[in-house]
C-alpha cells in the first residue's frame, strides 16, 4: 500500500509540475495579433536603442530574442496574416534583428540595420492603425 501511494503521489506531482510548466501564455503574448504586434514593436525599439555601455543590455537582448521566437511561434503559421501588410513588414524586421543577434551576440546592431529597423517599426504601426 506505501508503494502505491508513494508511486501515486510522484505521478501527481508530475502532472502539477507539467500542468504548471505548460501554461496557456508563458510568452506574455496575448492572442490578439495588434496588441501583441504593438508591444513586441516596443520592446525591441527599446533594445536597438540601448547604450551599448548600458548594464542590463544582456538582459535587454535576450528579452528581446524571446519576444522574436514568442512572436513566431505564435503568428507565423496563421495563414490569415500572412496577406497582411503589417504581418510581412514585421517579419522582414524581426528576421533582420534575429540574424545579427545571431550571427553577432557581441556586437552592437549597426546604424543601418537600425534605420532600417525604425522605418519598418513605423511602417508596422501604420498598417496596424489601418487595420492591415
Amino acid at each position: 500500500m506505501k508503494r502505491y501511494l508513494s508511486r501515486l503521489l510522484a505521478l501527481v506531482l508530475v502532472v502539477a509540475i507539467g500542468l504548471v510548466g505548460c501554461s496557456n501564455n508563458p510568452s506574455g503574448l496575448t492572442g490578439n495579433y495588434s496588441q501583441d504586434t504593438l508591444a513586441v514593436v516596443n520592446t525591441l525599439r527599446t533594445a536597438i536603442e540601448l547604450p551599448n555601455d548600458a548594464p542590463d543590455k544582456a538582459a535587454v537582448q535576450a528579452e528581446a530574442r524571446q519576444k522574436i521566437n514568442d512572436f513566431f511561434a505564435r503568428y507565423r503559421r496563421d495563414s490569415s496574416l500572412k496577406t497582411l501588410r503589417s504581418f510581412t513588414t514585421m517579419q522582414t524586421a524581426l528576421n533582420g534583428l534575429a540574424a545579427h543577434y545571431s550571427s553577432y551576440p557581441n556586437r552592437p546592431i549597426p546604424e543601418k540595420l537600425k534605420q532600417r529597423l525604425k522605418l519598418e517599426f513605423n511602417q508596422v504601426e501604420s498598417a496596424i492603425r489601418q487595420g492591415a
